[in-house]
């Protein structure tokens, strides 16, 4: 990342003033540079960017906040895939919005600010609920909550106390709304979309996430996305990483061995959830199957045996050590 410099009439820290103007620089805001060759549009340079233009008592918030600090799904992106504005706080009021960066005055006591990797950021469970008041709607916040945990910036305890904390700010109700409903273990933002169709569309009780089966003997038949401890349904979203090479017969696999427990998986892909009404009939035949297997054939449980170390939550990863987390949260990320 480069960081923006003014103009210095010797061209030793910043372009002349004739420099500037030519093909090596770009203006990165009003009085500040970067070299051309410094790509705009990466997410980090648009970060320190913006950040380079914070007053005394400000930081960068919002999805750039939760990026800077390591949120790994907080790529800046829309819908559409066009950049979404650096979200910048403070109290000032002089502090002008531009291109490519939004300014909030907002109470920001200097507590709230810390300084990271040499940017000025808000601390994670507020720039969390900064996208959780903002959201489109409450399933972008909802992804936007299971994605903080996922990279362990913030629990649901630290987002449901900051929230409760600041009840007249505008957007709080839906913060409150997209907590309810938020999971610490999901693995991706499509994973938690496909778990809002399960529990909002199709009705289904909230299943465990990303929690892993054993068979009756305690050994490890496999981790879905999601399974419904009762009937055994399981829901699986297939990105296009699990239709390459050897992954794709790894996986099927997999869900024999699923199926040979007496467990019920459907498999969701990415154009199945274009049609939330389709994924919802297959899910709901699938629970229908599920439920009327005999319990002879029920041979699984999600009770883990005691050599299982658990990871399910924020507080249990970040417990863990450097070595052993790792080791533990390896498959995580291939999963993702």
């Amino acid at each position: 990342m480069v960081w923006p410099v003014a103009l210095d009439p010797t061209g030793v820290d910043g372009p002349t003033r004739g420099a500037a103007r030519g093909s090596r620089w770009r203006r990165s805001s009003h009085g500040l540079y970067v070299p051309a060759t410094v790509e705009a549009d990466q997410p980090e340079q648009r970060i320190v960017e913006a950040a380079a233009i914070l007053p005394e008592i400000g930081g960068v918030t919002g999805w750039a906040g939760l990026r800077w600090a390591g949120g790994v799904w907080f790529d800046g992106r829309g819908p559409q895939g066009q950049p979404r504005d650096v979200d910048l706080a403070t109290c000032y009021e002089d502090v002008r919005t531009r291109p490519g960066k939004r300014v909030c005055q907002e109470r920001l006591p200097p507590s709230e600010l810390v300084d990271h990797d040499g940017v000025r950021m808000t601390l994670p469970v507020r720039s969390l609920l900064f996208v959780l008041r903002r959201a489109p709607d409450l399933r972008t916040a909802v992804i936007a909550a299971d994605m903080a945990a996922y990279s362990d910036l913030v629990s649901l305890d630290e987002a449901w106390e900051y929230a409760l904390a600041h009840p007249g700010w505008t957007g709080v109700p839906q913060a409150r709304r997209a907590l309810l409903l938020a999971a610490e273990n999901s693995w991706s933002p499509r994973e938690t979309a496909l778990r809002l169709v399960w529990t909002q569309d199709a009705g289904l009780g909230a299943p465990l996430c990303n929690s892993p089966v054993f068979d009756l003997e305690g050994r490890l038949i496999g981790v879905p996305d999601m399974v419904d401890p009762e009937s055994g349904l399981l829901g699986e979203y297939d990105g296009v990483v699990h239709f390459v090479g050897p992954q794709r017969a790894h996986d099927l696999g997999r869900l024999d061995r699923f199926r040979d427990h007496g467990l019920e998986p459907v498999v969701v892909v990415s154009d199945d959830m274009a049609d939330r009404d389709r994924v919802v009939r297959r899910l709901l035949a699938g629970h229908e199957r599920a439920r009327r297997r005999p319990a002879s054939e029920r041979r699984w449980t999600t009770e883990p045996p005691p050599w299982w170390t658990p990871t399910d939550t924020v507080s249990l990863r970040r417990s863990l050590a450097a070595t052993v987390a790792r080791r533990l949260l390896a498959h995580r990320e291939r999963a993702a």
